[in-house]
């Protein structure tokens, strides 16, 4: 394969991906967060707003790695 196809394919797979994430997410982020907060608060742990957006980021990251 050319080169131009290889990028073309990824950028392509790229695209179907997120078009794909969007459609089929259970729900928004900012719900989601609400609700790991709720888990955690429910265990005794009480984050910040400021330590909520760390640990997302933290999560992020490490989802990031391992892709």
């Amino acid at each position: 394969m050319k080169p131009l196809h290889i990028i073309l394919s990824v950028i392509g797979g790229a695209v179907a991906g997120a078009a794909v994430g969007l459609l089929v997410a259970p729900e928004k982020g900012e719900k989601t967060r609400s609700r790991i907060a709720k888990i955690l608060k429910d265990k005794g742990i009480v984050l910040k707003k400021d330590k909520m957006d760390e640990l997302v980021d933290e999560i992020e990251d490490q989802i990031e790695n391992h892709i």
